[in-house]
């Protein structure tokens, strides 16, 4: 008896040990993250589909592009309208016109291309990529097909082994217990052939499970390089044809590049003016203004009667100014600052001479060629800024100074045949003695000395300046208040004698 419960305690032990075995593996066994293991291959899969999507995406962007520019390419092409409209300007071959026909169709050409390329990527790329995905989709649903049923009988034997374990349990705690209570089925020996015949049976249905998760692994593996292959298949796909695409756009380009650069930038030019009657001869000569015939451009009245340089006296700083003058047929003196008529458009200065009186040249024997008029300053007999004195009908008197005593002797004859009166110096007497000598002594010069001393030109504008009129008299005998010419009144007891003289011939002596 001593043996039979030493071997039934030694069995009761094993069995223990045995039974706790296999409820930790049981346990271990149905952890929550063995009843899915196909659950890691399903999520990276569903990541595949979701990057293949994001490619198609691409592609379908990339097949949008090249289809809008084949559009604008075709618009393009439509902007160069050929042949010209004046086709009369341009050669009809050979010429600009035939590189615009170039262009327009190589632009059409361009455009074929874009589209060509964007219905390959469409019907090639874009479809293979969709294939792809359709079979990522049919690999998931083999996963969960394959190893899901085999998960579900898993799950399912292992909830009996449970079952039958409990069952052990509660047989060995009646034996133990109340062991007169216990029945053939309660046998602890009978539950536990059936915890081992279920434990059996699991083990094998997760055997099932784990090889079908490692075939699944492989094929998996296997499908997952084809899932690559596919994408750089079609990338590759992509590349030739955008390679020979773009290869032949560039060609197109240089094509028109290359007849535009051969013609000639004169060719167009050269002919066109073969070809037009209208285009100027490059020898014909400029017209010159002076050359030009209008009406009465020679008539008498129109034209100069003596040009030149002279230097008119100023009012207040009692210098020479010189400028050019213009004597006209008409009688008039003109004074212009420039000798270009282009520089100046109306005079700056005149006198009517008919209206004035022209007093004698200096002498030969005088360092200052210079002569004096008297009267108006214009035609319509008043000044700009005429005094009181002017207004009430006085007179002005000018000096005028030339270079030399031929110049002043040209122009003081040219004047005097325009003037209302000239007058005639007769033989200055010779002022010498000790009187002469004693009023040079003191300091006292005279007028022609005092002037040379003033100096020549001065640039100095003289814009509205007032002229003193001379005092009222006769029109030989007078003086002027600031100029001061040379009186042209006689006394009895000088040996000097002026002779008053008309343009008609007549003669006063005085």
């Amino acid at each position: 008896m001593s043996e039979f419960r030493s071997v039934s305690r030694a069995t009761s032990i094993s069995r223990a040990s045995t039974i706790s075995r296999n409820q930790s593996l049981i346990k271990k066994n149905v952890a929550p993250h063995d009843l899915r293991p196909s659950d890691v291959l399903i999520e990276r899969f569903v990541a595949w589909k979701a990057i293949v999507k994001q490619l198609i995406a691409y592609f379908e962007g990339v097949a949008d592009i090249e289809n809008n520019t084949a559009k604008e390419m075709t618009k393009l092409g439509a902007v160069i309208q050929v042949p010209f409209r004046a086709g009369n300007q341009f050669l009809g071959e050979n010429g600009l016109q035939d590189i615009f026909y170039t262009i327009r169709d190589k632009t059409r050409v361009i455009a074929d291309q874009h589209a060509n390329l964007g219905r390959t990527i469409d019907s090639s790329i874009v479809q293979h990529l969709e294939k792809l995905r359709t079979e990522i989709k049919a690999h998931i649903k083999n996963i969960q097909n394959d190893t899901g049923k085999l998960a579900t009988s898993v799950a399912k034997e292992r909830e009996l082994s449970t079952k039958f374990v409990s069952e052990l349990a509660a047989s060995i705690s009646t034996f133990k217990n109340t062991p007169m209570s216990v029945t053939s089925k309660s046998d602890p020996y009978v539950a536990n052939q059936s915890v081992v015949r279920q434990l059996q049976k699991q083990v094998h249905e997760e055997n099932l499970l784990q090889k079908s998760i490692i075939i699944m692994q492989q094929n998996s593996a296997h499908f997952e390089e084809g899932i690559v292959r596919a994408i750089q298949s079609a990338w590759q796909t992509f590349d030739d044809w955008q390679a020979r695409a773009s290869v032949s756009v560039q060609e197109t380009w240089r094509i028109m590049g290359g007849q535009m650069a051969e013609l000639a930038p004169d060719r167009e030019w050269l002919t066109f003016s073969a070809r037009s009657d209208h285009l100027l001869d490059p020898d014909t000569p400029l017209r010159n203004p002076e050359t030009v015939i209008y009406p009465n451009k020679d008539d008498p009245s129109a034209l100069a009667v003596h040009t030149g340089l002279l230097e008119r006296k100023k009012r207040f700083t009692r210098t020479y100014r010189e400028s050019f003058f213009v004597l006209s047929p008409a009688g008039f003196l003109h004074e212009y600052a420039s000798s270009d008529p282009r520089d100046v458009h109306a005079p700056m200065f005149s006198l009517f001479l008919p209206a004035c009186t022209l007093g004698p040249p200096s002498s030969a024997r005088s360092k200052s060629h210079k002569f004096h008029i008297e009267g108006k300053k214009d035609g319509m007999g008043t000044t700009k800024t005429a005094s009181i004195r002017a207004k009430l009908g006085g007179e002005h008197a000018w000096t005028f100074r030339a270079r030399s005593r031929e110049d002043m002797m040209e122009w003081w004859n040219d004047i005097r045949m325009l003037c209302a009166r000239y007058l005639v110096a007769s033989e200055q007497m010779e002022r010498s003695g000790p009187i002469a000598a004693a009023v040079r002594a003191a300091g006292y010069v005279s007028e022609e000395e005092d002037e040379e001393e003033m100096g020549s030109s001065v640039e100095e504008d003289e814009d509205e300046l007032e002229y003193e009129d001379a005092p009222n008299g006769q029109h030989h005998h007078h003086r002027s208040t600031s100029e001061e010419p040379p009186s042209y009144t006689h006394q009895h007891d000088e040996k000097e004698a002026f002779v008053v003289s008309s343009p008609l011939g007549e003669t006063i002596h005085h």
